[in-house]
């Protein structure tokens, strides 16, 4: 008995002494952070779901009609019973009320946004984005103002096959936030 456990501490010893070294250099190397690689695209990894790129298809294609219509085509991407929550605001239930606020021109405020992720449901008729936005717009003396949050947006397919957002609520990121939340640029 003396034996065996004499050679399972000689073993664990030769195999610390051999994998130590290893180990230790793996753990002490640290890569120049420029030098990463940059994380991967979702939409270009083969593994990616369908539903996922569905709704990140979706999004693309609502930002693109605000960035070129406003509020008007915000509104417009909402089904009847939708809902907007809006940081610090009373929320808006319905697209009626949805369509009496969103009333911004593009010219005077561009809204623009990235989803960071997307989920959808086991059923495939309801999903989830989430990520960042940014609003630009001017004040009264005509100096720019910026403000960045994180937004939710839940998608439903309708009964005609059309997918409309039922919420979207965004909450702005507080000053002292930095560039931590702000929408990535296109490399």
């Amino acid at each position: 008995m003396k034996r065996g456990w004499k050679l399972v501490l000689s073993t664990a010893m030769l195999a610390i002494a051999v994998l130590a070294p290893q180990a230790a250099s793996g753990q002490l190397s640290f890569p120049d952070a420029a030098a990463a690689p940059a994380p991967p695209n979702p939409l270009s990894d083969p593994t990616v779901k369908p539903g996922k790129m569905l709704l990140f298809d979706l999004e693309a294609r609502f930002a693109k009609d605000v960035l070129e219509r406003g509020g008007k085509a915000f509104a417009d991407w909402f089904a009847e019973d939708g809902v907007a929550l809006g940081n610090g605001a009373a929320p808006l239930v319905g697209r009626v009320a949805i369509v009496r606020s969103a009333n911004w021109d593009p010219k005077s405020y561009q809204l623009t946004w990235t989803p960071t992720d997307a989920t959808m449901g086991p059923s495939g008729d309801v999903g989830y984005t989430w990520g960042h936005f940014e609003g630009h717009s001017k004040d009264a003396n005509g100096n720019p103002v910026t403000t960045t949050g994180r937004y939710i947006t839940i998608w439903r397919k309708q009964p005609d096959g059309a997918w409309k957002v039922v919420l979207d609520a965004g909450a702005n990121e507080p000053a002292e936030a930095g560039d931590c939340c702000k929408v990535p640029t296109g490399n």
